[in-house]
């Protein structure tokens, strides 16, 4: 057989004029239009529109079923009804080819969804215009969108509103309910105290038990269109219309300290809640509702201190903002090395000599300038930097030893204190911090002293009596600082191993104007000397003082009269140029 290219095949010009069929291949489309529309699987309808009114030409039978068969009683869903007319209508009106919408309505077994969308038809001359309307059941969806979205702001364990479902909360009464012309509202911060020690000692199922029960006690306490929420662990929060300002706020606390007030039963055990409870205000409902949040938190952290409830203040939510900066700030100074130690050196009264300088932290930052030591230290024992603070500053300062032995030659004769706070000694495990330390350095134990409160002792007397032997076995001396300002009976004293007594520079710097002081220091003194203990006085800023304090016996002291604190450089020459001998 001959092949032949396609190429070659000849063609023909196409006809304008579509290829007839079949009789019945095309149908009556007007006539079958009911078959169309069941053949959707969505509600579907066709609608006219003429002299401004809709009217139903054709529906399937899912439309019958919920729409045209439903009963539309009851004035809600004639609201509805009037509501889809309208939206349909600014459809006509606007010449747009299709859109689509959600209607709400009142069904048997509660709300329900619907998208719709419609759509023109084309015109045909000699008929009123057509619309194609179809309708999705989205009820179901809609459920499971609700049941999710109570979730996201719903606290599992409680079903009280968390953080975020709180301040939805908040919103909505703001924009929805009534509101006196005088009216303002308030939150109440509450911070469950000693938590985590149930915790710690009980485990988490008796903490959640403990979580539900308080909540149902405060949930108790509430007035009718007031919030509680959970905004954290062991938080809690209440929005309240205030009418009568803070004597409403008052109240409702009252309130909750009387539903608190009765022990909570755990297991076998009666646990009694305490709390701290901070509140903040809003001058008019147009305040920010996070704002007076964060302000009530603000006060609730310093109710924590002052043991009782605290109402914000103008002021607070900066300090709170400031100790945020500080605590950021801190973090990275102590990552990057941004802090120093500068050395106030210790004076033996009798004879003038150094015997040693006392550590302290200091910090020069790039935005915050010169922080003073009160305040960020106040700020790292809050937030748990202490403990690398103080493995720095032992660290920083076995080191300093090590480098002025260095640059003299041999071991300068002299040593170094190092405060301990509280909350190290609780958190850490000092006595490996210091046996590091000293190691490191490869200086002595008996040149590096330990400088610890009267309060660390009391927190966990016999954490703290282990702590303090286990630091004589490495041969450090430890000062007592701040004595006489805390509650240490002479019992504890006689039987831990201190070696000196710090006299607290509040009874020392005023002494000479103030007889019961001069007393106090008699006392202390007397005390140490049957105690065989050696005693520092801290805060000596005349020579007159020095001089009293030297006929008194005193042993050590220190202040500005001798020198303020000083670099690690500075300190070493003021060690040099008095090394021979001079006198007070």
């Amino acid at each position: 057989m001959e092949s032949m290219s396609v190429r070659n095949l000849p063609v023909g010009q196409a006809s304008d004029t579509p290829l007839a069929g079949e009789d019945g291949v095309h149908p009556d489309i007007t006539a079958r239009m009911t078959d169309w529309l069941s053949a959707l699987p969505q509600v579907a309808a066709i609608f006219a529109f003429e002299n401004n009114v809709i009217n139903l030409v054709e529906g399937n039978s899912r439309f019958d079923m919920a729409f045209h068969a439903h009963s539309e009683t009851g004035a809600r869903n004639s609201r509805i009804i009037n509501e889809w007319r309208e939206r349909v209508t600014a459809f006509i009106h606007s010449g747009r080819d299709s859109d689509s919408f959600e209607i709400r309505r009142d069904g048997k077994l509660g709300p329900e969804y619907f998208l719709c969308t419609i759509g023109r038809l084309p015109a045909v001359e000699g008929r009123p215009e057509h619309y194609l309307f179809t309708a999705i059941d989205r009820t179901s969806e809609r459920a499971i969108e609700k049941n999710l979205r109570r979730e996201l702001l719903s606290d599992g364990l409680t079903a009280l509103p968390n953080r975020t479902g709180f301040g939805e909360e908040i919103d909505d009464r703001l924009a929805n309910a009534l509101w006196p012309d005088n009216a303002q509202f308030g939150i109440i911060a509450i911070d469950l105290s000693r938590f985590s020690r149930v915790n710690e000692s009980l485990g988490p199922m008796a903490g959640d038990e403990l979580l539900i029960t308080v909540a149902k006690r405060l949930k108790s306490s509430l007035r009718q269109g007031d919030v509680l929420a959970r905004i954290g662990g062991n938080d809690f929060a209440i929005f309240a219309r205030l009418n009568n300002g803070l004597s409403d706020a008052l109240h409702i606390v009252q309130r909750i300290r009387e539903a608190l007030s009765s022990p909570i039963r755990l297991s076998d055990l009666q646990i009694r809640v305490d709390c701290a409870i901070g509140c903040a205000l809003s001058i008019n409902l147009d305040d920010d509702p996070d704002d007076v949040v964060r302000k009530a938190q603000a006060a609730v952290k310093i109710a924590k201190r002052s043991g009782k409830v605290e109402i914000y203040r103008n002021g607070v939510l900066k300090e709170a903002q400031r100790r945020f900066s500080i605590e950021s700030r801190l973090r990275d100074a102590l990552a990057q090395g941004g802090l120093t130690l500068a050395y106030q050196p210790l004076i033996h009264l009798q004879t003038g000599e150094i015997t040693g300088f006392e550590a302290l932290a200091r910090w020069d930052d790039e935005e915050l300038g010169r922080v003073s030591p009160v305040e960020f230290i106040a700020v790292a024992e809050e937030s748990g930097l202490i403990t690398p603070l103080g493995r720095w500053a032992a660290y920083e300062a076995a080191q300093a030893l090590s480098r002025w032995d260095a640059k003299f030659g041999q071991a300068l004769p002299v040593g170094v204190n190092v405060n301990l706070s509280p909350i190290q000694m609780a958190r850490d495990d000092v006595a490996s911090m210091f046996e590091e330390a000293l190691r490191y350095s490869g200086v002595a134990g008996n040149r590096l002293t330990a400088e610890l409160t009267e309060s660390a002792i009391i927190a966990d007397p016999d954490k703290a009596r282990k702590l303090l032997f286990a630091l004589k076995d490495l041969q450090m001396p430890i000062a007592m600082d701040d004595f006489g300002t805390g509650f240490s009976n002479l019992a504890s004293l006689h039987s831990l191993p201190i070696d000196i007594l710090k006299i607290d520079r509040s009874f020392v710097s005023s002494m000479l104007e103030d007889r019961d002081k001069v007393v106090i220091v008699r006392t202390i003194l007397s005390l140490a000397e049957s105690l065989n203990l050696k005693v520092t006085a801290e805060g000596i800023e005349t020579q007159e003082l020095a001089h009293a304090l030297q006929k008194m016996g005193c042993w050590q002291g220190q202040g500005y009269y001798f020198a303020k604190a000083m670099s690690e450089g500075e300190a070493f020459d003021y060690w040099r140029a008095r090394w021979n001998f001079e006198t007070v």
